[in-house]
């Protein structure tokens, strides 16, 4: 199927808009499209003067905004989703007027589907309201009184799921909407940052194998000549603005918010198919087959052939699941006269280091040795099972043999080297069982065993809870959690660590795909607010195959590359520096996006900052 997004500018004119939407489905129906995809507040922009003005601006279910869509759907004989103000109520009450339009209606933020023949199938309201957004509208949730998924829409070409605005930014309703097979997800946007288009979106996409059509506003976001009032109403309209663009710590500058534009389709890995690299106006296209996904034809699958649908474990994710385990041994260490450890102050930074030996077996573990011999990181973080360069030969009882014994001695060579309050976390094979490990100058200082089946491991057994360990470092204490195999791969489990108040997740892993430290390691770090310190043996992966118009060029299969990939340490973007940017009017159009260091070589080294983690500063407006 073909599917279109577009991107264009409103204003507070609804006439005006309509007839921008009229034009620019005329302009993408040019290349004959099945859907269309159009930006969010299609009617309308995201800021009023009250609550009368935001009722004005609001569409009726069956009015002339959405009858002319309609007719604009059955003559170009396509489908298309579009994002609007609807009034949920039949009238405002007259009281309300009275008042100054203090007094807030029931006015939903809602993506319309409309069939090639003209009838409104589907209705979504969005899920998550920023805050300015929370001024005038209601949210599904609050409407319906529970979280609900929007339904799923069966089309004659797949399944298709409607996203709405800030739905992007947490991966539930994506995630949802994938559980009950969704193939396409069109999302409708009005986002003035980047955080979006580089990386929700992204992730979204490959964290649930869906193709993602994502269409963004361009040009201002809010009013360009505000209605004058009078003076009685000034100073209460000024201090309700305010309010408006502002965001605990950060008033936004209005300069700044202008629809980012880079609108996008992207295929089931997080790669982009089609994209419109600017904020001007505009529509792109790509062709997309849907049954390269889905759950009926058994396309979820991770590239070792593991499920990753089935893979879920929803009785981990009940929260709070975790429990806080410290090593009374440690504990004791920690309140040496001489440590200024003696409070539970999380320390502004840390020093992590990622070492990747090329070795294996024994004379891996004697270079992991040597480094840490001559170096003074607080975490030293090793790939997964980082002696053995094979998982296959895993299921040979010889070989398992073998990763029991280099396991033991593992521990007992680091702990000679080790200086105090510095660990070194791994995973390794204990009591057979697959586990991800810190371990101090004392011993094995916590376990946490592997949660999620993946095909690499299938012969472990998988673990109960989520441990989250307190962390003594000279500095204070921070507390951290471990994730092995593929557990950091599922969003579901990250989120329970984050909500169980850990400041660092420590994830030894295999890389099976590029994505999950282009987008999804990088997404749960920012939608989280923690710092997360993956390691990884490097891998190879093919890029660069040939396009369409490469069709005559007799070299297209000396295009195909290949591209390393390997683990990275993502830390937190500060506060003072958003602010910084903020005050200087350089702002670069993330909000909080984090900042990462990829792993290279042997050693990658890095200063983050957990008490950033307990800043949740992430602002609404994205």
């Amino acid at each position: 199927m073909r599917v279109a997004v577009s991107q264009f500018a409103t204003s507070l004119n609804v006439h005006e808009n309509l007839a921008t939407c009229i034009r620019m489905i005329n302009e993408a129906a040019v290349c004959k499209p099945s859907l269309i995809v159009l930006p969010d507040f299609c009617n309308t922009q995201p800021w009023y003067v009250d609550h009368n003005q935001a009722w004005e601006q609001a569409l009726s279910i069956d009015g002339p905004f959405l009858k002319v869509i309609a007719e604009q759907a059955k003559k170009h004989d396509c489908y298309i989703v579009l994002g609007v103000t609807l009034r949920r109520d039949i009238t405002r009450n007259p009281s309300n007027n009275e008042q100054g339009g203090s007094i807030k209606s029931n006015i939903s933020v809602t993506s319309c589907l409309f069939s090639s023949i003209g009838d409104l199938l589907h209705q979504a309201d969005k899920q998550t309201l920023t805050q300015h957004e929370d001024n005038f509208f209601t949210s599904a949730c609050k409407v319906s009184e529970v979280v609900t998924v929007p339904e799923l829409i069966i089309m004659p070409f797949g399944k298709l799921g409607l996203l709405t605005g800030s739905d992007s930014k947490i991966f539930e309703t994506s995630r949802g909407l994938a559980l009950q097979g969704a193939q396409l997800l069109c999302h409708s946007m009005s986002s003035f940052t980047l955080d979006h288009s580089d990386l929700h979106g992204p992730a979204r996409a490959c964290e649930n194998k869906v193709f993602l059509a994502t269409a963004n506003k361009v040009g201002l976001l809010t009013p360009q000549v505000k209605p004058q009032k009078a003076p009685q109403e000034q100073s209460q309209e000024q201090s309700q603005e305010k309010s408006l663009l502002s965001s605990q710590q950060f008033t936004i500058p209005e300069e700044y918010l202008v629809g980012a534009g880079q609108s996008q389709i992207l295929s089931p890995n997080g790669k982009v198919l089609a994209n419109i690299a600017n904020n001007e106006e505009g529509f792109i296209f790509a062709d997309i087959d849907l049954a390269e996904v889905g759950i009926e034809n058994n396309q979820k699958l991770r590239p070792d052939g593991t499920d990753l649908i089935k893979q879920r474990r929803p009785e981990l994710y009940q929260e709070p699941a975790a429990i806080v385990i410290q090593a009374p041994s440690m504990k004791q260490s920690s309140q040496h006269e001489n440590s200024p450890n003696e409070s539970n102050q999380v320390p502004v930074t840390a020093n992590v280091a990622i070492f990747a030996t090329y070795k294996i077996n024994e004379a891996a573990i004697d270079d992991v040795c040597h480094y840490i011999e001559n170096n003074l990181s607080d975490i030293i973080q090793l790939p997964e099972l980082f002696f053995i360069a094979d998982k296959k030969t895993l299921n040979n009882v010889e070989q398992m043999a073998m990763v029991v014994r280099l396991s033991k001695q593992l521990i007992n060579q680091v702990i000679t080297v080790l200086r105090p309050f510095q660990y070194v976390c791994t995973s390794l094979v204990i009591e057979g069982k697959h586990q991800a490990v810190l371990i101090s100058e004392q011993g094995l200082f916590a376990m946490q065993q592997q949660l999620h089946f993946c095909q690499r491991y299938q012969w472990t057994e998988l673990g109960g809870e989520l441990n989250v360990i307190e962390l003594p470092l000279e500095q204070g204490n921070i507390n951290v959690a471990m994730l092995t195999a593929d557990d950091a791969n599922i969003p579901e489990i990250v989120k329970v660590a984050a909500v169980n108040d850990i400041h660092v997740l420590l994830v030894p892993f295999d890389i099976q795909e590029p994505c999950e430290v282009e987008y999804s390691l990088l997404s749960r770090a920012a939608e989280n607010r923690i710092c997360i310190v993956a390691a990884s043996r490097e891998k190879s992966f093919a890029i660069g195959l040939p396009t369409d118009n490469d069709n005559n060029n007799a070299d297209n299969n000396k295009k195909i590359k290949s591209q390393k990939s390997t683990g990275l340490i993502a830390n937190l973007t500060t506060s003072g520096a958003l602010l910084a940017q903020l005050k200087s009017g350089k702002f670069n159009g993330y909000i909080n996006l984090p900042q990462v260091k990829q792993q290279q070589g042997k050693i990658t080294k890095a200063v983050i900052h957990p008490s950033e983690a307990c800043n949740k500063f992430t602002c609404v407006f994205t």
